[in-house]
């Protein structure tokens, strides 16, 4: 073989390899858990050669990625501005041009629900993630161009300690996960497995989820439910009823025509009065018939019981469950929830519902937060609209803070 074949065939294979490597990978990034606000954030490497560590609170709702503008060194910010009207610049959901109409801009008007209105430069970076077998973290990979939005600190202030920005996990073609999956080439997927303690994950990609017992012959069950409305930016399902402990409650199934939304900043599903008012009544009659009686509530919640009167099981307090009655293949399926997802402990002896009462006009009738999320694999799959839900992996004698032993 001569050398210009051999570098030809070299030249070929490596290119091949890249390829194959690409549209094959999946990728994954812990998830922790800023306990004293209920927030979840990834660490997020920026730079070429993930110079400087940003932790990113997750938000199902922003359309691009936030970072404090602190953590790039200026020059090279300055250069990586990217320009008003661009392409890049005009697939951005809320993005507007500098005031020399020069450069791109992004404009979001509330953050974690509060009215503080963002405005920070748009740029491209490189950002490193992590290849994955399904449990393990194993090489880094580079991602870029990556398009995020670099903001002064005021507005970011609301965030938790230690979080320095917000990564956007939105159905838009801006987003964190669409820009990763398109970029590569590979499944156009990302799950969520958030930890009630220590350290979650988040895949993008995935094809195996190695949270063990589970693995590749043995997976985590998955119901899959159709996603609602998708391109207006919020992941939406459709309920079609609420039960305790097997019944249902009764209320007007209209209230819900517009479909629950999914939140990675609110920390307690939040209903509209009618709804929370037959929940709660439903739950407390439920409740008392175990032996579990009420006490004083303590705000934020309403409905508080004697934890003392509630054993403990292998998914938390045993406390009536709570089923969302979602449309599947061939009818309603239940996505249940126990102890664990419909109980919080507020004191040593006092256990609360652990649902908020949102008002009589909320502006969502029902969003399910992140309380009642922990510890279910949540898989969003945008090829075909459906999002794929767990039951409590507790069930399993596992959680999503659970990984592969290093031996």
């Amino acid at each position: 073989m001569s050398s210009l074949t051999l570098t030809r065939f070299i030249l070929f294979f490596s290119i091949f390899a890249t390829i194959t490597l690409k549209s094959n990978s999946q990728y994954l990034l812990p998830i922790t858990k800023h306990e004293p606000t209920n927030q979840f954030y990834t660490t997020l490497n920026l730079g070429s050669g993930g110079t400087s560590s940003s932790n990113l609170l997750l938000d199902f709702e922003t359309n691009l990625t936030l970072v404090n503008w602190n953590i790039f060194n200026p020059p090279h910010f300055v250069n990586n501005l990217v320009i008003c009207k661009s392409s890049t610049c005009n697939s951005i959901p809320g993005n507007d041009c500098d005031a020399n109409g020069l450069f791109c801009v992004y404009r979001q008007s509330s953050l974690l629900g509060q009215n503080v209105g963002v405005i920070g430069a748009v740029v491209q970076a490189t950002v490193n993630i992590s290849t994955t077998d399904g449990g393990n973290l194993l090489s880094p990979f580079t991602v870029h161009p990556f398009t995020l939005s670099c903001v002064g600190g005021e507005p970011l202030q609301s965030l938790p300690p230690l979080v320095s920005g917000v990564l956007s996990l939105s159905p838009v073609t801006s987003s964190f996960t669409k820009q990763v999956t398109s970029l590569f080439g590979v499944i156009p997927t990302f799950s969520l497995c958030l930890p009630s303690s220590g350290t979650g994950h988040f895949y993008m990609a995935a094809v195996n989820y190695l949270i063990p017992p589970f693995n590749s012959d043995d997976p985590i069950p998955m119901t899959l439910t159709p996603l609602k409305n998708i391109d207006t930016g919020n992941y939406l399902i459709d309920v079609k009823s609420i039960y305790v402990d097997g019944t249902p409650l009764s209320f007007n199934p209209n209230l819900l025509a517009g479909g629950a939304k999914l939140s990675t900043v609110v920390p307690y599903t939040v209903l509209l009065t009618d709804i929370y008012n037959a929940l709660a009544q439903s739950f407390t009659l439920k409740a008392k018939s175990m032996g579990i009686s009420k006490v004083q509530a303590i705000a934020p919640f309403k409905d508080c019981f004697d934890a003392r009167a509630a054993g403990k099981n292998m998914t938390g307090p045993n406390v009536p469950v709570i089923d969302i009655g979602v449309p599947g293949w061939g009818g309603e399926v239940k996505w249940s929830f126990h102890g664990a997802n419909t109980v919080v402990n507020v004191t040593e002896t006092v256990m609360c519902l652990a649902f908020l009462d949102g008002g009589q006009n909320p502006k969502d009738l029902m969003v399910i937060g992140t309380h009642q999320l922990q510890d279910h694999m949540l898989e969003i799959d945008f090829s075909t609209s459906l999002m794929g839900l767990s039951d409590s992996l507790l069930l399993h004698n596992t959680s999503c803070s659970t990984w592969p032993s290093e031996n």
